[in-house]
């Protein structure tokens, strides 16, 4: 039998960003904490993380892991502000952040790795790798395709599929930034639909489609049934065909060039010019 986490979702509504705090009650850990970020000040707010930090404090956690499923374009990363205030946690990514860093360093005057084969993390994954929360047993699951570092996290019964999954009316993520790839996610997602159809499933970003409220949570089954773009029932040649005409449409995020700078660096925003307040 699957073991049952203790799941605590946030909302950033500036990013429409699902950051999660998953424990045992005992060990936790964060997946994809959010920084507010002003462009036009370059001031960062912790207002985001502020409720993740307090109910870890609330419920006396220990917090082992600060975990990202991917570089992301559209938030500044908390994950330094986690990592200052817990130095014994574990921040780690994908291994694929070497390709994600090493494509993106020359416009921010980066070397590829910054000297640092981690790229400033504490670990990389590798797909199929396992580890532990606690007593919670949590596998990586390798998803290229809307970036190369893309990973998901299945940890007991809940799995945390990063931007490779929306919910079911919204469809997926977008494949146009540098690396991504339409085929490449097609294949990464039905990796995730041989997962067991009761598998809770805990999105990355929800926009409230249709004006509904946002939600964070469906399953693999429903996933399976219902995702507009890629339930059961639709090929590979017609997904890649919708996924590439729908991001013909899609803006570059408004915080892509400051996000990616400190994301690529394990979320370091000291190059950002403000700290956090």
């Amino acid at each position: 039998m699957s073991q049952v986490p203790n799941i605590h979702p946030f909302h950033h509504a500036g990013s429409g960003t699902w950051s999660y705090l998953v424990e045992d009650g005992h060990a936790a850990a964060v997946i994809d904490p959010v920084f507010d970020f002003d462009a036009e000040t370059a001031t960062l707010r912790d207002t985001p993380v502020q409720g993740l930090d307090e109910r870890l404090s609330a419920r006396g956690l220990q917090l082992r892991w600060i975990l990202e499923t991917h570089a992301h374009a559209d938030h500044v990363s908390a994950a330094q502000w986690f990592k200052q205030r817990w130095p014994q946690a574990t921040l780690a990514i994908g291994a694929g952040i070497r390709a994600v860093r090493a494509r993106f360093a020359p416009q921010f005057g980066l070397t590829a790795d910054g000297g640092d084969a981690r790229c400033g993390f504490d670990h990389l994954f590798a797909d199929g790798e396992r580890f532990a929360i606690g007593a919670l047993q949590a596998q990586v699951i390798a998803v290229p395709g809307h970036t190369d570092d893309s990973i998901a996290y299945l940890i007991g019964d809940a799995l945390f599929p990063g931007d490779s999954l929306f919910m079911p009316d919204s469809g997926t993520a977008r494949c146009d930034f540098p690396g991504g790839d339409a085929a490449t996610l097609f294949r990464s997602i039905h990796r995730l639909y041989a997962l067991p159809a009761a598998t809770r499933v805990f999105v990355c970003h929800d926009y409230g489609a249709g004006g509904r409220a946002v939600a964070c949570e469906t399953s693999i089954g429903a996933q399976r049934r219902d995702n507009i773009h890629v339930r059961d029932g639709i090929g590979e040649a017609e997904f890649v065909a919708l996924r590439q005409a729908r991001d013909a449409t899609l803006a570059q995020p408004r915080l892509m060039q400051p996000s990616v700078r400190a994301n690529i660096q394990a979320g370091r925003t000291d190059e950002l010019h403000a700290a956090p307040r």
